[in-house]
């Protein structure tokens, strides 16, 4: 029998011989023929559900009078090069409800493609223009392959993907949707590979619901909102899924590898819908929000992606999500690299968190981290820092590049650290404060303190070596408890501090090379200390101070500067053998001091003390000896243990210095008041020194003020002025000013206020910290804001460095009543108000004057006098600004005037020869407009 071969059809318009519509071609055609439609417009709406193959020759258009411009309900049908229109841009263009329909080069303009049912279509260079709503929809259990796909110029989002669809995006550019990138919700599940998706008006990517995803080579950038979303229970699916993997059809076919299905692929299925959504070798950046955000029970891994240049947090993990990144690069953000919040976990391995605009790591809550191998450097704040009951695990990490903390453990959080590095820290390189945390292995440097614990846990340091060029290296604060086991300490003025009832035991390890005393004990600190090596302190080895205490085993005190052991009055220290050598006193004590000796050996001392001690009286039964010596601090050094005070200014270069303040005061224009209160205040000052130099107790005083007065009434200038005096008189170390506002004190979530507070109140340590429009600290009617944070956080900072700052909050006189009523600790520090009153229209003129001075211009006879009258009718409302808009009319009138002399045609060459009195003299017709100010 022979074989019936399909006949080719042809359509175009107006021709003899061929079909004059698409449609009654395709009613004519056998499964199996292909049409063949001529360039031309074409009005119609094609329905399909047999296999035929439509090929368009030249540029052919097909419109839909109303509805879709294709509908494929069953077959195999194939469309190639064609134009689809539709009428309704919120109305499906194609729709795909059946069968395994191909589209290949097609552009469909006006509308969206749907996807809907069992369909499996495969859509191949096509591209979708101007639809609204969204551009692709994909729903039911349908399976959708589309390579190469565009979309472009759509009011709402890309590629929606719903219900229990699937679909497989290979080499797609979605550009510019008003929405949503890329959408994935209910049971739906998407493998995005080499896409891009740019400019999105809100997430590139959103996974949703109980979807899953996954992203192979793609750029996400330039998104108005996150870059990657994924929330509910995302990559959670609580039952049996039915999508297969992509590899799973015939090798070589060339149709949609998800049309076919078997049960034998089940389980493979179930494996790679639980994967969640995974990103591999994926670029996130420039994102108007967070890169990556994880939320609710949503799980996501991020293998080999790099995201960067993200407004919000490059990665932020909050709810019950999980979040794995392995080889991650979270770099260049404005804000933290990696948040962890609530009951968030996350697990990063040999990733990258560097040069943020914030911490590397913020973790609170109840949020877990674990961080193998990583990196976290350049920060702007804290590299790491945990609050809440956050807790952290950390081996084999580098952590530093912060002017701030390297590790900082707050509230009830805990760090779990081995194997790691923290380098390059301009404040402490780990602080406790309530936290805990147990560090092995781990080597640790701080410019100011190398490890600070101030806590009521017991923090352990194994085998750790810890460096530091500034203040201490290890110092335990008041009334904490902790454990060093191997610990070395080298630098740093101190090397061990034990504050006021600190209870430490120290297990072996060394203090080495300190500039000041090795280990430095205060009142009603009870160290044990077993096996400890002090070498080559610049002072005592061991500087018990008054009332401290301790147990001292095994320990070798070795070439330090000043007697290797100093007791203070009613210290009690015990020495069990203990070896000294290389200084030339073993012991200087107070006379008022208890020390007990046993089997302690002295090497090379000239008149040693400490073989004549007795036993504790544990041993022995006899009674303390006392002391023989009393301790005197030799001329030109503090005393021993103690760091020589910083040498005041002399008094002739003090007193030239506050001339020089009082007369700055003085030139300043009104503020007679104000002035009166400030020479009052040092005064007062002055009478401070010199009964704390007299060693009498200073009268109560608060040196912080509050400035109220309108904006340009010269309040910064003062504040100025305020920190010179005091540093002229000694009480602050610098008298420098750092001024702040509500922007630099106030974060944008939970657990980000107080640090931003703190780095800022550290600036100013030494100086004045001015705070402007403070009242905006507490905005009226907000009770959940997160400037009260701040202001809590500024008044224990001022608590706990009363003596080393003075704080300044200014802003309108109203305003401020209301600001010092939200908190009574802030009240209570601030008990003087200086009152800055508006200038009048006389002071104007003469801070007018002074801008023309300092600029080498002059007034014609009658200038004031107009510019005074000016002034007078100038309306003061909320845009007027005092000094500011004097200074305004200057700048104006020197504009004006140069207008005036450029009028009058001179060339370059006249201009150079013009008299003096013709470029400097400002005239009243200089004076502008009472409206451009």
């Amino acid at each position: 029998m022979r074989e019936v071969k399909s006949v080719a059809q042809r359509v175009a318009l107006g021709s003899w011989g061929a079909h004059r519509s698409i449609g009654a071609a395709v009613r004519d055609a056998r499964p199996g023929g292909v049409i063949t439609v001529q360039a031309g417009t074409y009005t119609e709406g094609l329905v399909l559900d047999k296999d035929i193959v439509l090929v368009a020759k030249g540029t052919v258009r097909l419109v839909a009078p109303r509805g879709p411009a294709v509908t494929v309900h069953a077959g195999r049908a194939e469309l190639r090069g064609f134009t689809l229109v539709s009428p309704a841009p919120r109305e499906a263009a194609v729709l795909l409800r059946g069968g395994e329909p191909v589209l290949r080069d097609c552009e469909i303009t006006g509308g969206r493609v749907e996807v809907a049912a069992a369909a499996a279509p495969l859509l191949s260079g096509c591209s979708v223009r101007q639809a609204e709503g969204m551009a692709v929809r994909l729903t039911g259990t349908s399976r959708t392959t589309l390579e190469a796909l565009t979309v472009g110029g759509c009011t709402g989002d890309g590629v929606v993907v719903e219900d229990e669809a699937a679909l497989e995006l290979t080499d797609a550019l979605v550009d510019g949707v008003a929405g949503r990138g890329i959408v994935v919700t209910a049971g739906a599940y998407a493998a995005l590979t080499r896409c891009e998706i740019r400019g999105s008006g809100a997430a590139a990517v959103l996974v949703d619901g109980h979807a899953s995803a996954a992203l192979r080579e793609c750029r996400l950038y330039e998104a108005g909102g996150q870059g990657v979303w994924v929330r509910g229970t995302a990559g959670r699916p609580p039952g049996p899924q039915r999508h297969r993997r992509w590899d799973a059809g015939p090798s070589g076919e060339d149709r949609n590898p998800l049309a076919a299905s078997s049960s034998a692929d089940a389980a493979d299925r179930a494996a790679d819908r639980a994967q969640g959504v995974r990103l591999r070798d994926c670029e996130i950046f420039r994102t108007g929000r967070s890169g990556v955000l994880a939320e609710d029970a949503s799980a996501i891994v991020l293998d080999r992606c790099h995201v960067h240049r993200t407004t919000g947090a490059a990665v932020l993990v909050r709810g019950e999500a999980v979040a794995e990144l392995v080889s991650v690069r979270a770099v260049d953000c404005a804000d933290t690299a990696l948040v962890v919040s609530a009951t968030g976990n996350a697990t990063a391995r040999d990733s990258t968190f560097a040069r943020t605009g914030a911490n590397g790591l913020y973790a609170t809550g109840g949020a877990e981290v674990s961080l193998t191998g990583c990196t976290v450097r350049e920060t702007a704040y804290t590299a790491v820092h945990l609050g809440g009951s956050a807790r952290v695990e950390a081996r084999d990490c580098a952590i530093g590049g912060t002017p701030e903390y390297g590790a900082r453990v707050t509230e009830r959080a805990e760090l779990l650290a081995e194997r790691c590095e923290v380098t390059d820290v301009e404040l402490t390189g780990l602080c406790v404060e309530g936290g805990d945390a147990a560090l092995r292995d781990c080597r640790i440097e701080g410019d100011r303190d190398g490890v600070r614990l101030s806590t009521t846990h017991r923090p352990l340091l194994a085998h750790c070596a810890v460096t530091s060029i500034g203040e201490t290296g290890v110092r335990v604060g008041r009334d904490t408890g902790a454990l060093l086991e191997n610990v070395t300490i080298t630098g740093a003025t101190t090397g061990l501090l034990l504050e006021e009832d600190s209870t430490v035991l120290v297990e072996g390890g060394a203090v080495r090379e300190s500039r000041g005393s090795g280990v430095v004990v205060y009142a009603g600190a009870r160290p044990t200390v077993h096996g400890l090596t002090v070498a080559s302190a610049a002072k005592n080895a061991l500087y018990v101070g008054d009332g401290g205490q301790g147990r001292y085993d095994d320990c070798h005190f070795t070439e330090s500067r000043f007697p290797a052991v100093y007791a203070g009055a009613r210290s009690r220290i015990v020495l069990r053998r203990c070896v000294v050598d290389g200084t030339e006193t073993d012991l200087l004590r107070d006379e008022e001091a208890e020390v007990y000796a046993q089997d302690c050996h002295v090497v090379d001392v000239a008149d040693p003390v400490l073989p004549t001690l007795p036993p504790p009286a544990a041993e022995q039964g006899s009674t303390p000896v006392p002391g023989v010596r009393r301790a005197v601090a030799t001329s030109g050094t503090a005393g021993e243990g103690e760091q020589d005070p910083e040498a005041p200014e002399a008094p002739e270069a003090a007193a030239a210095k506050l001339e020089e303040l009082r007369a700055e005061l003085d030139r300043l224009v009104g503020l007679e008041g104000v002035k009166h209160d400030v020479v009052t205040l040092t005064r007062l000052m002055q009478m401070v020194k010199a009964r704390q130099d007299a060693g009498l107790a200073p009268p109560p005083l608060s040196r912080h003020l509050v400035f109220a007065g309108n904006p340009g009434t010269g309040k910064t200038t003062v504040a100025r002025l305020y920190g010179g005096f005091l540093a002229a008189l000694g009480l602050l170390s610098r008298g420098h000013l750092v001024e702040a506002d509500r922007g630099d004190l106030v974060g944008e979530y939970v657990g980000h206020t107080a640090p931003r507070t703190t780095a800022v109140f550290r600036r100013a340590l030494g100086g004045v910290l001015f705070i402007d429009e403070a009242y905006s600290l507490v905005p009226q009617g907000q009770f959940t804001d997160f400037g009260a944070e701040a202001v809590s956080t500024l008044v224990k900072l001022m608590e706990d460095h009363r003596d080393e700052v003075v704080v300044i909050v200014a802003g309108y006189p109203n305003e401020m009543n209301r600001l010092l009523e939200s908190n009574a600790g802030l009240a209570s520090r601030f008990t003087r108000t200086l009152h800055f009153d508006d200038y009048s229209a006389s002071e104007l003129v003469r801070i007018v004057e002074h801008q023309a001075d300092s600029h080498q211009y002059t007034f014609a006879p009658q200038t004031a006098a107009v510019l005074h009258d000016y002034f007078e009718t100038l309306p003061r409302g909320e845009q007027f600004g005092n000094g500011r808009s004097a200074r305004q009319v200057f700048q104006r009138m020197t504009e004006r005037h140069a207008q005036r002399v450029a009028e009058r045609g001179l060339s370059a060459v006249d201009l150079a020869s013009a008299d003096e009195e013709l470029l400097t003299t400002l005239l009243p017709v200089d004076l502008p407009p009472e409206e451009v100010l």
